[in-house]
């Protein structure tokens, strides 16, 4: 037998050997890079959508991202508690004490409990959906004023709490916040002249003296044009014609 047939046979059992089906394929290495890079990414997100929820419920998130016209607003938050401020109108107030909002966050910062937009604003998820919904598309309800800008209307008590079926007093009053029932109140404001948590007018819900996001107002100067005014509150007279002309 030839030196070249020789070859020739070698060269055609190696070739049937590669082809067999018994034999195991390289692995290939863009096999084993895929559950890394999937790994990856899925770090990425997780910490991407965890970094969001905690902004989600910071005040910037809410001037920034929510709300258009949400910019008058925060300086109420941020303010300096007992010092000159501004409402969320646009508003000189004497003492930023009468604003709950900054009265709250200093609070929180105090007791190391830090309170933010939605330790007051706690929308349901379908609120929260119905809300992004309106800002996408620009629906949500605005007063157009000239002297003030575009503002976003006042809500009560009553809109704040409605779909998650509390009543104003559960908002403020509860273990969490305010632990203290109607007649407990009165007794602690019992020294004042004039006692406003008297029931004596039948139960007033906090939010038409106690404002968040612009100074209290003393309802009880309404009627009794004695009644005290503390620094950096409005009287009912005062409050009136503010809220007419930035509505």
């Amino acid at each position: 037998m030839s030196e070249e047939v020789t070859k020739a046979e070698a060269a055609a059992e190696a070739t049937v050997v590669e082809d067999s089906p018994t034999k195991e394929a390289a692995p290939k290495k863009g096999k084993k890079k895929l559950p890394i890079i999937l790994g990856v990414v899925a770090v990425v997100v997780i910490a991407a959508g965890a970094g969001f929820w905690v902004w989600h419920e910071q005040p910037s998130f809410c001037n920034a991202i929510c709300h258009t016209p949400m910019d008058p607003y925060l300086p109420t938050y941020e303010a300096e508690v007992g010092a000159a401020a501004t409402d969320k109108w646009g508003n000189e107030v004497a003492n930023s004490s009468s604003m709950l909002a900054c009265v709250h966050r200093d609070w929180g910062e105090k007791m190391n409990d830090e309170i933010t937009c939605m330790g007051c604003h706690v929308p349901t998820l379908s609120e929260q959906i119905g809300e992004g919904m309106k800002w996408v598309s620009g629906s949500y309800e605005v007063v157009d004023n000239s002297a003030f800008g575009v503002v976003l209307p006042e809500k009560s008590l009553e809109d704040l709490v409605a779909a998650r079926g509390l009543t104003p007093d559960e908002f403020c009053l509860n273990e969490g916040c305010h632990n203290l029932t109607r007649d407990q109140l009165a007794s602690a404001t019992d020294d004042m002249k004039r006692n406003p948590h008297s029931a004596q007018h039948g139960e007033v819900a906090c939010s038409e003296c106690h404002k968040a996001h612009r100074a209290s107002v003393v309802q009880c100067s309404q009627c009794h044009s004695d009644a005290e005014i503390p620094e950096g509150w409005l009287s009912a007279s005062d409050a009136k014609a503010l809220a007419n002309t930035a509505a």
